[in-house]
């Protein structure tokens, strides 16, 4: 199954119908396909384009095998604007493997040709006395002396009509034997379909046009919006309005762009197949000449930002934080080695609640500061994220601008006129003191509720803004190094490479003598659940960080440097000579709250 939203009916059919009402929830059924869920769920994948792939190595691994099954792929008409379908369209094609692919096309693309012909063709093309007179006749065929010229020419006469009733020569060129496309609400037709290319061999192609929503007026009528909808009221169709009433860090990414196009005429918006998930939908509305979808095809996004940054506009690629990682050899290659000045608008960062593990974003801190010619910055509020995509449009910067925010809404009302933000420098958001918490975007927060709560302890914490990852505020880094007793890092990112583990490296150049702790997401894969949920499993709401400040805060100080990080103090040490059994009885890794 691509992508995996398809499958709720293969998961109702395979033993997990009683707990179909815990989808997506708080340890309930994953949205998508998981092995570890289903002995049925034979592969797993949250992101598109990948079924193709996948089922060809079921096939290959089928025949090394011995072994004599069916391999199916069902993909999505969206999905296949993927480069990676394509890739193993090709592939398949060539290796010639025993493969159905079933391409269900529920969309506005390639499905106008369901009608009486259609229909018809397909029925004879998998009819079993079809293929069995295509076989005679291609044997005959080969009798004669001229059997190429004669083959080719009756190859020609099918494929012209194929072309001219079908748009199956796609697939045809590809290798594949095209069928369809078939109703796919016609379910006699469509078993009886299946059952007929049962018996054929190679791979082959079964094209399904479907409705969206098929059966349920709403999702029939705007099939945009239930494409992935939040909670709503089944019997309306409305959608349960926010509770807090404030807009999401998306809607105001939209509308702020909206506003830098309409100043500035080089101002370019890409998305991959996400327009209203990333905000752009009003942009798309105004500026249509300037705004471009690329399908679901983040590495050409890249390339294709690339291309017109080079040529002197000012492209915005805006994507979901785990899309980006498709993306990442093209950030690298094609636009940090030229220098050239892309804005990445990272939305979904960090924890995205109910997608779980393969959605969210908790790799982009770690992986986007390993590149040079880079800035990353993550805005406490919807204030500062309007702030820095002004400041990225009136300034001609040089190199990629990452900007990265959460599924959230905004913690604070948006104000007018535009803010002004001091371009890589934190902030203190309290009078400095002994104990610091440097917080990143969603975190501040979360450290700013702790403080407050640390207060009523007789503890007082000053948490500053980290808002720019990378470069790292050296300046104030040298401040809170030099004064403080405590220092506590707060990221909702991979702990492990991440924000904290680039502060640790610092402090301890700066000989630090006091207490280190990084917090951020651990060294294993998240799962589902409400954002709330998940803060507090892995120790990021505001109750865990208090607790956590407290025992540090009220624990006796320790020697010097010892007590930074420990992975990086194994290497500190080794280099000074420490043996390995020495330096193995340190403390291991960074961990989130086990890290010390």
């Amino acid at each position: 199954w691509d992508v995996g939203h398809q499958s709720y009916g293969h998961k109702i059919l395979t033993g997990r119908k009683d707990k179909i009402g815990t989808l997506r929830q708080y340890h309930g059924l994953s949205g998508f396909c998981r092995r570890d869920e289903s002995e049925y769920d034979e592969f797993g994948a949250g992101h598109a384009s990948t079924s193709i792939s996948a089922a060809l190595g079921f096939a290959a691994a089928r025949d090394l095998k011995g072994e004599k099954h069916k391999v199916v792929a069902v993909i999505g008409d969206g999905a296949m604007t993927g480069g990676l379908a394509f890739e193993g369209l090709n592939n398949a094609g060539s290796i010639k493997k025993d493969v159905l692919v079933v391409l269900n096309d529920n969309t506005w693309s390639i499905s106008k040709n369901v009608g009486a012909i259609s229909k018809y063709l397909t029925s004879i093309m998998a009819d079993e006395k079809f293929n069995k007179l295509r076989k005679e006749v291609w044997e005959l065929t080969g009798r004669f002396k001229r059997r190429d010229a004669i083959r080719e020419t009756v190859k020609r006469i099918e494929n012209s009509i194929k072309n001219f009733l079908v748009p199956g020569m796609l697939f045809e060129k590809l290798g594949f034997r095209y069928f369809g496309p078939i109703d796919g609400h016609d379910l006699p037709l469509l078993i009886k379909t299946l059952q007929d290319i049962s018996n054929l061999h190679g791979p082959i192609m079964l094209h399904v046009a479907t409705v969206k929503g098929k059966g349920y007026a709403p999702s029939e009528e705007d099939a945009k919006t239930y494409h992935g909808v939040g909670k709503f009221n089944k019997v309306t169709g409305k959608s349960t309005p926010s509770s807090a009433g404030l807009p999401s860090y998306t809607e105001v990414f939209g509308s702020t762009m909206c506003e830098l196009a309409a100043r500035n005429d080089k101002v370019v918006a890409i998305t991959a197949a996400m327009c209203p998930g990333t905000g752009l939908d009003k942009f798309a509305d105004r500026f249509p000449e300037r705004f471009f979808d690329v399908g679901i095809a983040e590495g050409h996004a890249g390339t294709f930002a690339a291309g017109l940054a080079a040529d002197g506009l000012r492209p915005y690629f805006a994507v979901y934080s785990t899309f980006a990682q498709r993306a990442y050899d093209q950030i690298i290659h094609d636009t940090a080695i030229q220098n050239l000045p892309v804005v990445l608008a990272m939305d979904r960062g960090g924890l995205v609640g109910n997608d779980g593990p393969t959605h969210h974003g908790a790799f982009d801190l770690a992986y986007l500061s390993t590149v040079p010619n880079i800035t990353v910055a993550v805005p406490k509020d919807g204030n500062e994220l309007r702030a820095m995509l002004h400041y990225t449009c009136d300034h001609q910067l040089e190199g990629i601008i990452a900007i990265r925010y959460p599924r959230d809404s905004v913690p604070t009302p948006l104000s007018d006129p535009v803010a002004e933000i001091h371009w890589v420098a934190w902030e203190w958001l309290s009078e400095p003191s002994d104990v610091v918490i440097l917080a990143v975007g969603t975190m501040v927060r979360e450290s700013l509720k702790a403080a407050e709560a640390l207060t009523g302890r007789g503890i007082r914490v000053s948490v500053v803004n980290a808002r720019f990852v990378k470069p790292l505020d050296s300046d104030m880094l040298q401040q809170v190094a030099a004064n403080a007793r405590v220092v506590i890092t707060a990221e909702e990112g991979s702990v492990r490479g991440g924000f904290g583990q680039a502060v640790a490296e610092y402090l301890l150049t700066q000989q630090f003598a006091g207490r280190f702790r990084a917090l951020g997401l651990p060294d294993r894969f998240v799962t589902q659940g409400s954002r709330a949920e998940l803060l507090k499993e892995v120790g990021l709401d505001a109750g865990s960080i208090a607790d956590l400040v407290e025992e540090l805060a009220s624990a006796p100080q320790k020697a010097a440097v010892a007590n930074v990080n420990g992975g990086l103090f194994r290497r500190f040490v080794l280099r000074r000579g420490e043996s390995k059994a020495k330096s193995e009885s340190r403390p291991v890794g960074m961990t989130g709250t086990d890290m010390e």
